[in-house]
């Protein structure tokens, strides 16, 4: 995907913009009658009765605008509800949500198109025959109207909710997940060793990577006859002393901004082409319901299951050939023990005197080792980080032993017995 590609898809996704093409599809409506009403019968028009277009018009006018004003209040509510109940990260998802900004796109729209109806209407623009056209036109207002109220009202009995929030960002995660170039590298984390030699181009502004054009940087390494190495991948924080992207062949400085122009940077992470920030929101939502306030281990578990689902799609990850990175643009791979820490190691410290919590989490991180197991290592260590702090905070000695035997069952034994106690 290229810069203006991202940028349009971001644009698409602004709750202005679809609300724009309803409003505009509003007035085009309305205008209709008075640009193709002539090609109408005057006997055709005087038969089909169109007489109450006016007084349909105003009912709308004085519905649509209340219809939308609680629409609006019910999606800022909703988001509200989210920032503190859950997580702030998690309301952008719900701010993108297609079927709310369809929602409230149908109901303005429709408010406008009863407005130009009447303004035309008084001002004698319509015809007999024009009159028809309103008329139609407003019948299908009408029932856009019914079909996208009764999928609102179904709609918003769940919008925001913690289920619901966590469902969308675990979709958001399996996405991104999907779009990934490698599948995760496992083993010790690995230093990025540049040759002396090289050309290293940093960044001049400080912000996280959101998406990175490969198709401008395969340009540039055609340019200059030699692969060009990524050092930042989406959400890393860029700054002039990080490297971005490096290339053993000389770069003059056209290059070097050709380079840096290819990474889109911004002030907060996304969820489009960053896995591991999915993963962050996950355990953040834990994180809250595990505090001392919320006391609700039960949103935690479903966190640690959902976090897992979404580590299983990226151990079973197979690259489609049409997201290929072209071959002179390398592109690292996300380091695994990256992706558990950053979803497990939260929920392990902030869990830890739960015993449901660190059995869920012994457990997960045994079948992730069953799905793949190059992970075993990564697993076994994070699986262990968890053991200790949960038997340093567990006050029962029964607590602590059932902790010991599952995870004694998950490492020492085999993973045939964990499926068996699961």
């Amino acid at each position: 995907m290229t810069r203006w590609q991202w940028v349009l898809r971001l644009l698409a996704r602004r709750m202005w913009f679809r609300a724009s093409l309803f409003c505009i599809f509003g007035v085009v409506l309305a205008f209709a009658g008075v640009l193709i009403g002539h090609a109408l019968s005057y006997d055709f028009a005087a038969k089909l009765g169109s007489k109450s277009v006016d007084e349909i018009l105003n009912v709308l006018a004085s519905s649509m605008l209340a219809v939308t004003t609680f629409s609006l209040t019910t999606m800022v509510s909703a988001y509200a509800g989210a920032a503190s109940s859950v997580t702030p990260r998690a309301v952008q998802l719900l701010i993108d949500d297609s079927v709310a900004q369809n929602a409230l796109g149908t109901f303005l729209g429709s408010f406008l198109f009863a407005i130009v109806g009447i303004i035309a209407l008084s001002t004698g623009l319509y015809g007999e025959t024009g009159r028809v056209i309103l008329f139609a036109g407003t019948i299908l207002v009408i029932a856009l109207i019914v079909i996208t109220f009764l999928r609102w009202i179904e709609h918003v009995a769940r919008f925001g909710r913690m289920q619901d929030t966590i469902d969308r960002v675990e979709r958001a995660a399996t996405m991104a997940a999907k779009a990934m170039a490698l599948r995760p590298r496992f083993g010790p984390r690995q230093r990025i060793i540049v040759p002396e030699n090289a050309s290293a181009v940093r960044h001049t502004e400080i912000g996280r990577v959101n998406h990175v054009d490969v198709i401008a940087l395969s340009e540039v390494a055609d340019e200059i006859g030699a692969d060009i190495h990524l050092a930042a991948l989406p959400g890393t924080l860029v700054d002039p002393a990080r490297l971005l992207a490096w290339s053993e062949a000389a770069l003059d400085e056209k290059q070097v901004c050709r380079i840096r122009s290819a990474f889109t940077l911004a002030h907060h992470r996304v969820f489009d082409t960053d896995p591991r920030f999915g993963l962050v929101v996950l355990s953040e939502i834990a994180s809250r319901a595990l505090s001392p306030a919320v006391n609700d281990p039960g949103t935690a578990i479903a966190v640690i299951e959902a976090g897992t689902r979404v580590l299983a799609t990226m151990l079973r990850h197979e690259l489609d050939p049409n997201l290929a990175p072209p071959d002179n643009v390398k592109v690292p791979a996300f380091a695994f023990p990256d992706l558990i820490e950053d979803l497990y190691r939260p929920i392990a410290r902030d869990g830890a005197g739960m015993v449901e919590v660190g059995v869920r989490l012994q457990k997960a991180l045994a079948s992730l080792q069953a799905i793949e197991p190059e992970a075993a290592q990564d697993c076994q260590r994070e699986a262990a980080d968890a053991l200790e702090r949960a038997s340093a905070q567990c006050s029962s000695r029964s607590d602590r032993e059932r902790l010991d035997r599952v995870h004694k069952r998950s490492w020492n034994v085999g993973l045939q017995d964990v499926a068996a106690s699961t």
